[in-house]
């Protein structure tokens, strides 16, 4: 019985067997043929780089040649001139992922070879590297850069929720206690953790920030206390860590909740300790390091579950500073608006310096799951569609519009033939424009508020014929 079951469970024997293993693992995975084009693809690789395996099969190895690579670089030329020592090399590249970020990849490619000796392919993983690099490309960039403005300046708000929050911000930066930054997602924890750290007597040291659910958990430990060269496959030089790094200053880890239990232990005597221990080290180092952790979770709950442990718990939640969602903070909505259109006006040129009334009713009157961060990027939406000095009502995201777009045709009275005349006018060149109500108004040679005002009167809606979305 036993053998049987071994039998069917042999994945040299069911390449079923074998697809789910490589989907299962974190790391992205991929063949290529002997031309240089994509044979398999996991779930890992659809993950990291946004393109599905149906996208990628059968497609040249392009994808994985991006601008910064280094080592042997393009696929096709390593499958031509392979290393003789195994046909194994080290890739690292910046490649575009399908939704436009950039991402940094590390892996290993294996050139693979028939019984004769012929190349049939290759064989290659990778791992997303993008959280480690930017993480040192902020410690590079303070490195250079000494000073900070007051962190306060960019958390806007005078409601009573957010007074309190500054309170206890400032009784944080009055002393060096472990903060343990709560609330949902966009709220500004990192603002919140950049402004302790701002207003304490640590200000002209480091302040570094890492979110521990972007980097792989094999990884973490590395980039967090360090290694030492030789301790692990792809570690040739000593690496410092990020404990070290901020010496004097403030680490600050988000999305704490993510970290395993066995870094948790690690991170446990850190702070008991006030000392790390570098991967593949004997020695410890002592530091002086300010920590805050942010999460998004209920950290008693993943307790209860076994999730957190108890004493990292305990050590981490010593000062908690809980930051509301927008939707409980509304009285700062208008004063965030302003604050967002000054700050994009400049970065995009334009000279915008308000928003119309319906606009902001519309921003008042919706709910905001996305908080400060989905606000910024709503700002930034109409930003790129405004025409005049003020973002109008249809400058903003659809959804934030709502039902205020959906406005009741008014009763049409008689027209007179002039009145007909422009109504067609204006039917004709909503049609032109695919119901696009800014080129509509190009074509008509008018104002945008003009046309929409028209339309209300002449009870028009505009289509989408063409395939474009009202504007």
């Amino acid at each position: 019985m036993a053998s049987s079951i071994s039998q069917q469970l042999d994945f040299r024997q069911s390449p079923d067997i074998l697809r789910r293993i490589v989907d299962v693992t974190a790391t992205g995975m991929f063949t290529v043929d002997r031309q240089g084009k994509f044979v398999a693809w996991n779930r890992a690789a659809e993950q990291i780089t946004g393109y599905s395996e149906e996208e990628v099969v059968g497609q040249p190895c392009t994808l994985l040649e991006g601008p910064n690579c280094v080592g042997f670089g393009k696929l096709a030329d390593l499958l031509k001139s392979p290393p003789s020592a195994g046909g194994l090399c080290d890739q690292r590249c910046k490649i575009q992922a399908k939704d436009g970020r950039e991402v940094y990849l590390h892996g290993n490619v294996c050139v693979l070879r028939d019984d004769a000796g012929e190349i049939i392919g290759a064989v290659g993983t990778f791992l997303d590297m993008t959280g480690i690099i930017r993480a040192h490309e902020k410690i590079e960039h303070l490195a250079a850069h000494t000073g900070r403005a007051e962190a306060l300046e960019k958390m806007v708000g005078q409601s009573e929720q957010m007074r309190e929050v500054f309170r206890r911000l400032r009784l944080a930066a009055d002393s060096d206690v472990t903060v343990l930054l709560t609330g949902e997602s966009g709220t500004g924890k990192e603002l919140a953790a950049q402004a302790i750290h701002s207003l304490s007597a640590r200000k002209d040291k480091p302040f570094l920030a890492i979110n521990c659910a972007a980097i792989p958990e094999t990884l973490l430990e590395s980039e967090l206390f360090g290694h030492v060269a030789g301790s692990f496959t792809g570690a040739t030089k000593d690496k410092p860590g990020l404990f070290v790094a901020a010496e004097g200053g403030t680490l600050f880890l988000d999305e704490i909740a993510e970290v395993s239990p066995a870094i948790q232990v690690k991170l446990l005597r850190v702070l008991q300790e006030r000392e790390v221990r570098r991967v593949g080290d004997s020695k410890l180092t002592k530091i002086d390091v300010r920590l805050i952790t942010a999460t998004n979770q209920n950290l008693e709950s993943l307790v209860r579950s076994g999730k957190i442990r108890e004493d990292f718990y305990y050590r981490i939640h010593v000062f908690e500073i809980s930051l509301p969602p927008l939707r409980q903070r509304t009285a700062d909505i208008p004063a965030l608006t302003h604050h967002f259109i000054r700050e994009l006006s400049h970065q995009y040129g334009k000279a915008v310096d308000g928003i119309t009334r319906d606009a902001l009713d519309a921003i008042l009157a919706y709910s905001w799951p996305g908080n400060i961060r989905e606000l910024r990027n709503a700002i930034e939406h109409a930003m790129v569609t405004v025409s005049g000095d003020r973002i109008e009502l249809f400058d903003l995201p659809m959804h934030v519009r709502g039902t205020r777009t959906a406005e009741p045709i008014p009763e049409i009275k008689e027209l007179s033939p002039a009145e007909l005349e422009e109504r067609d006018r204006i039917v004709a060149a909503l049609e032109e424009a695919g119901g696009n109500r800014t080129q509509a108004a190009k074509i008509l040679g008018t104002s945008r508020v003009t046309l929409w005002k028209k339309m209300s009167r002449y009870g028009l809606q505009a289509s989408s014929r063409k395939g474009q979305s009202p504007a």
